[in-house]
């Protein structure tokens, strides 16, 4: 067993940032590079108001409550103006008439943001989206040596797509952990063959499982079978003792929390300074996931928009809408132009909510608990309580937005002798750049 870890370390190269560390880069083209930051974290609050202010901010946000708030609309000229915008930009895209490539590659000096990277969790490395699996997997492996229950229950609820297989199996192996502790002098609880039928479809067929009885202290064992000539495998367990028991329940009941590991979306902050060119998009392809006829299309369906947001659309409607958005891009850069005309710069999943842009933005202010208004294009105003999908608020693939203090906070914060908040966080700063 050891020289099998030996060989996955040997044949190993994990790409990683670390703890304390951060991506930056030269260019708002360039590949983010691992540096290291006096911060240990890039989103921690390290800025409190004052009393005053906290005073004056409480007072003002309870006049907001009561204030209505519209839902999320859409202006039908800016939804046109941004087709005919779009689809001239589309069809400079295509590779060619009729064709069914995706999106050529651009000049990567040219681009917005060098490409979508993730975050694996479990190294902190950064990743391209065709090395997530297979660095998470060697990633899982590695944890056997500290602890194999652990990555046993990685394996099961993360190599594994069906999650209705997977939650059979787990059930199945409970049982067996149940009736163990139920019964732990019979023999027969502590015995599983494995060419039983219900094994095999049930519990082997699912990656991980095997690993995790093992790590429950099941060994395997050559045993002869009734009626047959010849021994079959069983994975056999010895009498426990009480204690031992009750940690073979605590194993069991990790195994039921269980959640997949997943590469985290990096967001990749980015501030830079006030620039005419805050408007101007170039995109990898890695945000699209058309091809070059359905790009060709998608002028055509930006404009049909105007006529289906002038009807009133059910619940049922919008989520039907919602999924061919998703279909249409993976992913969305959203800038966000601050009251002193410098930008918040950010990459989302295209099916990201409301709540998770606003959260974004509040992490990366030094005054985040501020009640704040973020405007959209056509000037539709976003509401952070509302669950709207980025798709479904046409922030897809890449918008502008306008950062608005709450008016009556400030006044408040103004009587009480507060002064005007600093904007983006000190580790933002540090890095601003100049758009191309």
């Amino acid at each position: 067993m050891k020289k099998f870890f030996d060989d996955i370390k040997k044949d190993m190269k994990f790409k990683t940032a670390g703890p304390g560390k951060k991506l930056t880069a030269e260019t708002s083209g360039a590949k983010p590079q691992v540096v290291q930051s006096g911060s240990g974290a890039r989103h921690k609050h390290h800025a409190h108001p004052s009393e005053g202010a906290q005073r004056a901010g409480a007072a003002a946000l309870a006049r907001i409550e009561h204030q209505v708030r519209p839902k999320v609309h859409t202006s039908q000229d800016h939804i046109r103006n941004q087709g005919e915008t779009l689809g001239r930009n589309l069809t400079q895209r295509r590779s060619g008439e009729g064709g069914t490539s995706k999106v050529p590659v651009k000049d990567p000096t040219c681009l917005s943001v060098s490409g979508v990277y993730f975050t694996c969790p479990l190294t902190g490395a950064t990743l391209t989206k065709s090395e997530r699996e297979v660095h998470i997997k060697e990633a899982i492996f590695m944890r056997f040596e500290e602890d194999a229950v652990e990555a046993s229950v990685m394996m099961v609820h993360t190599f594994n797509k069906d999650r209705e297989k997977v939650k059979a199996a787990v059930d199945i192996i409970s049982k067996y952990v149940d009736n163990i502790c139920k019964c732990p002098t019979e023999e027969k609880y502590r015995k599983i063959k494995l060419s039983n039928k219900v094994f095999q479809e049930k519990v082997r067929s699912v990656e991980g499982t095997r690993e995790f009885l093992q790590a429950l202290g099941f060994i395997s064992i050559m045993l002869p079978v009734e009626g047959q000539e010849e021994e079959e495998e069983f994975l056999v367990l010895a009498e426990q003792s009480p204690d031992a028991l009750e940690l073979i329940r605590e194993r069991r009941d990790r195994l039921q929390r269980g959640e997949p590991v997943r590469a985290q979306l990096d967001r990749q902050p980015q501030a830079f300074r006030s620039s005419p060119n805050a408007l101007r998009f170039e995109l990898p392809p890695e945000f699209y996931n058309l091809s070059a006829e359905e790009l060709k299309k998608e002028q055509q369906q930006r404009s049909e928009l105007v006529e289906k947001n002038a009807m009133l659309r059910t619940k049922a409607m919008r989520e039907k809408e919602e999924q061919r958005e998703r279909r249409k891009y993976n992913y969305t850069l959203l800038r966000i132009r601050l009251p002193d005309g410098s930008l918040l710069q950010g990459t989302f999943y295209a099916w990201d909510r409301l709540p998770v842009l606003f959260g974004f933005v509040r992490e990366s202010l030094v005054d985040g608990w501020q009640p704040f208004e973020l405007i959209a294009p056509g000037g539709q105003k976003l509401r952070e309580a509302e669950e709207f999908a980025l798709a479904e608020c046409n922030l897809v693939p890449a918008a502008l937005l306008t950062f608005a203090w709450d008016a009556a906070v400030q006044a408040d914060i103004a009587a009480a002798g507060g002064k005007t908040p600093t904007l983006l966080k000190a580790e933002l700063l540090e890095t601003i750049q100049t758009l191309n």
